[in-house]
């Protein structure tokens, strides 16, 4: 069960990461996704910032099960409210992204539940 935990924890950590970046280079694309969905570009370092923090979280919950727990429940709310975000105006395709990484996040607290 612990080496899914990797797995999963170490995939989700390298997402975040990705995301981050993106977020951190202000991309034409992610900037105008954030526009359409109402995210104001004050918004963007405190989303980057949760990124990050979720995936070292995740990373050392690996460590110390109580961190990746509250790690994930973190990272669970956050694409929780990326999926809402993006249903509120009606952009299904861009939420189906945020819904597996939601379910990614559940799996990770199921995960690190387990192996505690």
């Amino acid at each position: 069960m612990f080496v899914s935990l990797a797995v999963v924890t170490v995939f989700m950590s390298a997402l975040l990461l990705v995301s981050a970046g993106a977020k951190s280079l202000r991309t034409r694309h992610i900037t105008e996704q954030m526009s359409t969905l109402g995210v104001p570009q004050s918004m963007m370092a405190f989303l980057i910032g949760a990124q990050i923090a979720g995936a070292a979280g995740a990373i050392a919950g690996l460590w110390w099960g109580p961190v990746g727990i509250a790690a994930a429940i973190g990272l669970t709310l956050y694409f929780a409210g990326a999926v809402a975000f993006h249903l509120r105006v009606g952009d299904r395709k861009g939420a189906s992204p945020a819904v597996v990484l939601t379910m990614a996040s559940v799996a990770l607290i199921g995960l690190r539940a387990a192996t505690l």
